[in-house]
């Protein structure tokens, strides 16, 4: 997979790239995505706000899922917040579980960079009937 055309794709994902979330690799079913923690990520209680680590995981899903050549969507996500980050850096890596003519499932598990479990998320998408090319 050419990670520059994959990139060049999800640079128009306003919001992702706003929040500074980064592709770091991509294969058909399986991406992994980051984002360094800043000032603007943190609530007010002094922890990782959940909607930064939501918009993570959702993003690493929507690389991994669309490598496929088929727009994919998200039709439905769960997420469980399991610790807060520890490090400077989280990390989401998904991973597709099963997959059908228009449904795919989709794990996705949040990590900071000193190996603390921050979240886990199940996503399942929605394939349409649009193709594109990565």
């Amino acid at each position: 997979m050419d990670i520059e055309r994959v990139r060049e794709f999800f640079k128009d994902d306003k919001f992702a790239t706003g929040v500074g979330i980064e592709i770091e690799w991509a294969e058909e079913g399986k991406a992994c995505c980051s984002m360094q923690i800043q000032e603007k990520h943190y609530n007010a209680g002094g922890s990782v706000q959940g909607g930064a680590i939501f918009t993570l995981g959702d993003f690493a899903f929507a690389v991994a899922a669309n490598i496929g050549g088929q727009l994919t969507v998200s039709l439905n996500n769960s997420i469980s917040f399991i610790s807060v980050a520890k490090g400077k850096k989280l990390i989401a890596e998904a991973t597709r579980l099963s997959e059908s003519k228009r449904i795919g499932v989709y794990e996705v598990i949040i990590t900071d960079e000193l190996g603390t479990n921050v979240a886990h998320m199940v996503v399942n998408g929605y394939k349409k009937d649009v193709t594109i090319r990565l």
